[in-house]
């Protein structure tokens, strides 16, 4: 409030000094000319403040990412306006009280900025640090070859090289399920001993069990500078022969959403965004790696089982919800989930999704036989996804720009997907 009163004060003091000098004789149009300047000294004013707040935060924080007021949430609607934002933008979300920040970097990054910030690539095992610079890549994902045989100071210091490797900070993100998918416990230069499957620890001690087990992950990932989280898996799943069997939880549609929220909570609370995972629901699916999963589960299914978990993730505030390739024939019979703009539709529209939507790893054979006329990743694009996960980075990052240039991808697209991916960074205290 004090920044804007003094611009006020500025702006009107100005105004009076242009006004008071203007000839009587020039009439309307050198008003007209006062109230340029005006607008023009209230633009790079404001301009100014935000990239100084930007600078001022350019830190990775460790802090707890609390959700937004709704007297937050009014102001940045009325900031956002003042920019010219798009109307259709404001979606009153999780981090809609950034969405004014991250909308002017935004308009003053460089259409290749912009793809970089989409992506969410498999860490590359040489020149990680110059890679991300080059193709200004979002984010990484750590996988165990990172992981494996390394101390707590040398994963520590290389992850760190990345973070800061360009002016917008990256996400360092890693699937730490706990159990068959562990990628940091497995080393035990990092822990005493592999974080247990969240199925396991329910069995033990409930859901208590795995909110404390949450914060020993939390605290793992922020000595390590790593961020972001892809779990909890909220497929349901009790069958032993389902390919997601031993990931999930193994309890009910109402027990696995409590699971979910409270995961989601203890999670962001200690700074460590989550990612909801395999939207719509994997069900008794085959392995997506390998394969192509055909879905024939009717849309009351969905409604009254799978979709409990996620809303319940999505209720608790989680950051990221991770879209299968599974094809679910009662919402797209054409389409992977991942690159399903209906499926997106439905994740936005129906289950009030506000966060970042991100593919499940584009370079699994299950997107191969459903991608015709363009690459996975510009129909990834098109379908609605803010960030996806990538293997190969660099024919990701050259095939969206291609169709960027040749019309395929409105650029439109690209800058709400990145502006939402700033303003994540932001809510993390990144930016």
């Amino acid at each position: 409030m004090k920044i804007k009163k003094r611009k006020k004060i500025l702006s009107l003091l100005l105004t009076l000094f242009v006004v008071a000098s203007i000839p009587a004789c020039n009439g309307g149009s050198d008003i007209k000319s006062s109230e340029a300047v005006k607008d023009s000294v209230e633009h790079s004013e404001e301009k100014s403040v935000v990239l100084q707040e930007s600078s001022q935060n350019n830190k990775v924080s460790s802090e707890a990412e609390l959700p937004q007021s709704a007297e937050e949430s009014s102001k940045a609607i009325d900031n956002a306006d003042s920019l010219g934002f798009p109307e259709e933008w404001q979606d009153n979300g999780i981090f809609s009280s950034k969405y004014k920040m991250a909308y002017e970097l935004v308009e003053n990054m460089s259409t290749e900025e912009k793809v970089g910030q989409l992506l969410l690539a498999r860490c590359p095992t040489v020149d990680a640090v110059s890679e991300a610079k080059e193709f200004h890549i979002g984010g990484y994902i750590l996988f165990g070859r990172d992981i494996d045989g390394r101390t707590k100071n040398e994963i520590t210091a290389e992850v760190r090289s990345c973070v800061s490797s360009q002016d917008i900070p990256m996400i360092i993100a890693v699937d730490e399920e706990g159990g068959t998918v562990s990628r940091l416990s497995w080393n035990k230069e990092l822990t005493d001993k592999p974080f247990k499957s969240p199925r396991e620890l329910f069995d033990d001690g409930g859901i208590q069990a795995i909110v404390d087990d949450v914060k020993n992950k939390c605290e793992l990932m922020k000595e390590l500078n790593i961020n972001t989280n892809l779990a909890p898996v909220c497929d349901i799943s009790k069958m032993p022969g389902d390919f997601m069997y031993d990931r999930s939880l193994g309890q009910n549609p109402d027990i696995t959403a409590d699971y979910v929220g409270q995961y989601t909570k203890a999670s962001q609370e200690n700074g460590i965004s989550v990612t909801l995972k395999h939207f719509p629901g994997y069900g008794n699916n085959v392995d997506t790696h390998t394969s192509v999963a055909v879905d024939k589960r009717n849309y009351e299914t969905f409604l009254n089982n799978d979709f409990i978990p996620f809303r319940a993730g999505i209720d608790a505030g989680a950051h990221m919800v991770l879209v299968s390739h599974n094809i679910v024939e009662c919402m797209d019979k054409n389409n992977p989930a991942s690159l399903s703009p209906k499926v997106h539709e439905i994740l936005r529209n129906e289950l009030g999704f506000t966060g970042i939507i991100v593919t499940d790893d584009l370079a699994m054979d299950a997107v191969d036989d459903y991608v015709t006329d363009h690459s996975p990743y510009t129909y990834a694009v098109l379908a609605g996804n803010d960030m996806l996960c990538v293997t190969d980075y660099v024919q990701a990052y050259n095939d969206i720009l291609d169709d960027i240039n040749n019309g395929v991808i409105d650029i439109d697209l690209i800058n709400h997907a990145a502006m939402r991916v700033l303003a994540w960074k932001m809510i993390k205290n990144m930016l």
